[in-house]
């Protein structure tokens, strides 16, 4: 297959599960599982496209960022565009690493955009609300994006490996099915750009908390010295399958942030100094 560019970048086209887009300078990205589904709009954004400058040129979503509160609002403005809706619908996550999924309703839309948030240490959203576009923020932790075509119901996750290890993307499932009555075999899931195996290297006591959980966690793993390197992408799809989602309604941007910095905000190739992407999900 042909190759294509992205972010200045020659990409393979036999990695594409994804599909790029562009609107102006805006540049982000779709999972091609969720092209058959209208009602579903969803997307995960590269660095390109927004109002910011210096480390966080330039769509940056980062309140915690060397960046203006203006600049980010801009942005998410762009986003609310992207998506066909307005700011004041938008509802945003924390990225604490936690395994906390919030159920958003009509009446959080704005929160953390045009009104204050009224909760915290929030790694997951879910909701069944037509109009309402939920959003994570991702700077090498993985974006997990779910949606039950029968249910109209979606999910977004922000799974780094502390949320990896703490389980979030199978409480998602679990508060799918609790809440909205979902069943695993309907869920359709996938991810986002994210570190590679090769690109997260961790210590022995970091691996060892993964491999106490769950002793086959250690099929996604190799040993460097005295360093280890994980494959979270397929730890959260062997968490997946064991809730119950079928191995085809799973899929993979197989895009890595810090192999692609200059597509993405990376923490680990960017030391720090970096802005944070938006992964976002809405119901028509």
């Amino acid at each position: 297959m042909e190759d294509f560019m992205l972010g200045g970048k020659r990409m393979k086209e036999s990695t594409k599960n994804y599909k790029l887009h562009k609107l102006g300078e805006r540049q982000y990205l779709t999972l091609n599982a969720f092209a058959a589904y209208p009602e579903l709009v969803h997307l995960f954004t590269t660095r390109h496209g927004g109002v910011s400058g210096g480390c966080t040129a330039s769509w940056n979503f980062g309140a915690r960022t060397l960046d203006s509160e203006e600049n980010i609002r801009q942005n998410y403005e762009l986003l609310a565009e992207t998506l066909g809706t307005g700011a004041e619908s938008l509802v945003v996550s924390d990225q604490t690493h936690t395994t906390n999924i919030r159920v958003v309703q009509a009446s959080d839309a704005g929160k953390g955009v045009t009104c204050p948030k009224d909760y915290e240490d929030v790694d997951g959203l879910v909701t069944d609300v037509p109009g309402i576009a939920i959003v994570t923020g991702h700077a090498d932790c993985n974006a997990v994006f779910f949606y039950d075509p029968l249910k109209r119901v979606i999910g977004l996750a922000h799974s780094g490996w502390r949320g990896t290890l703490g389980g979030i993307s199978r409480e998602m499932v679990r508060k799918m099915k609790d809440c909205y009555g979902s069943s695993a075999e309907n869920l359709i899931t996938g991810l986002g750009p994210a570190l590679c195996q090769d690109c997260f290297e961790v210590d022995t006591d970091v691996a060892q908390r993964f491999f106490d959980k769950d002793e086959n966690y250690r099929n996604f793993s190799y040993q460097k010295g005295e360093k280890y390197y994980l494959d979270l992408k397929q730890i959260i799809r062997y968490d997946l399958l064991a809730e119950g989602i079928l191995p085809e309604h799973f899929s993979d941007m197989n895009l890595c942030t810090k192999c692609h910095k200059d597509v993405f905000f990376s923490h680990r190739g960017h030391q720090g100094k970096r802005g944070i992407m938006a992964a976002a999900m809405m119901l028509r």
